[in-house]
């Protein structure tokens, strides 16, 4: 197993694991549900772990696929520096979460407020998820790309 497999396996969680937790913060605030919002933070905590390492093993799968056919150091740069911007910002959110879940234990006045700035900054965090799943989708999958890296050919041997 090399990092490029390890980067695959852990790679989905951060967003799959934000979007889940958006739509459970949602109901926790609309239901005024403790439990429910500490699910959600949980989860949020648990993005921001499988983002960092996402990030350690980011930098072994570019080494593996960066010199393959039809992938260009543009379009992994690119992933990259979304990668690096969701990551922090997941980062943040993981620390607000464990913050919001200390605050919901001990019923905090503050509790509501901390759940507001971290729906927020799931929000914002959504944002950088997208840019950095799909430009991530298209350093393998060629049919996303907005633009064609340039293929040479492969010349067969000749049959004389």
């Amino acid at each position: 197993m090399n990092d490029a497999h390890l980067h695959l396996m852990v790679n989905h969680f951060p967003i799959v694991g934000l979007i889940f937790g958006f739509g459970i913060l949602i109901s926790g605030l609309y239901f005024r549900n403790n439990g429910i919002k500490n699910t959600a933070y949980s989860l949020f905590v648990v993005a921001a772990i499988t983002a960092f390492l996402s990030m350690a093993t980011g930098e072994g799968a570019e080494e593996i696929v960066e010199d393959m056919p039809n992938i260009g150091h543009h379009i992994i740069h690119e992933h990259e520096e979304y990668a690096e911007k969701f990551a922090l910002i997941l980062y943040a959110l993981g620390l607000l979460s464990i913050y919001g879940f200390y605050l919901n234990v001990k019923t905090h006045t503050r509790a509501r407020l901390i759940s507001i700035l971290v729906l927020v900054t799931a929000g914002i965090a959504l944002v950088f998820a997208l840019k950095t799943g799909e430009s991530g989708g298209e350093v393998r999958h060629t049919e996303i790309r907005d633009v064609q890296v340039e293929t040479i050919p492969v010349e067969s041997p000749d049959e004389d």
